[in-house]
């Protein structure tokens, strides 16, 4: 019996089991992984994922899309951008079309001082990436992009619980 057509007595597929166990052990190591390239930055794990999240983002995000895309409260996203700004990694500006609005901006901190710490992670991953076909790599980034988006509606959903 192949792994994708086997099930367990509770009819979840040991397909659905290994890729949960795989999931739960990947999370564990990115999260190692990035607590400490983030001491390293003299930051914690939290705000260097938030850091992450606004230097990917196409320009500067609001402290709410900061909390929506992070999972984190709004007040919890305050505290954040208070050490990341203290840390000189952002600063807060206003939004040129609405005053009201201040947008988080990623400073210059993206200068190369940290490219070390990152340096064997982004080889790797390079290295593992010619380990398939890109009909494979195309698989994998759509299961990547199904679980991103099965987390991000099970992280509101858990926001939205009475």
């Amino acid at each position: 019996m192949s792994t994708e057509s086997a099930t367990t007595t509770d009819g979840r597929s040991q397909a659905a089991i290994t890729l949960a166990e795989l999931g739960r052990e990947l999370s564990a190591v990115t999260l190692g992984f990035h607590a400490a390239a983030a001491e390293r930055m003299g930051l914690s794990g939290t705000d260097h994922k938030c850091l992450d999240l606004a230097m990917h983002s196409p320009g500067p995000l609001t402290a709410g899309r900061i909390a929506e895309l992070s999972g984190l409260s709004t007040g919890a996203v305050t505290g954040v951008i208070d050490r990341l700004e203290r840390g000189g990694f952002v600063r807060r500006v206003r939004d040129p079309h609405d005053r009201r609005k201040v947008l988080v901006e990623v400073t210059a901190c993206d200068d190369g001082r940290h490219d070390h710490i990152f340096q064997g992670l982004v080889e790797g991953v390079a290295e593992i990436v010619t380990r398939y076909r890109p009909e494979e790599v195309e698989v994998i980034a759509r299961y990547a992009r199904d679980s991103i988006e099965l987390m991000r509606a099970q992280i509101a959903r858990l926001h939205n619980l009475s």
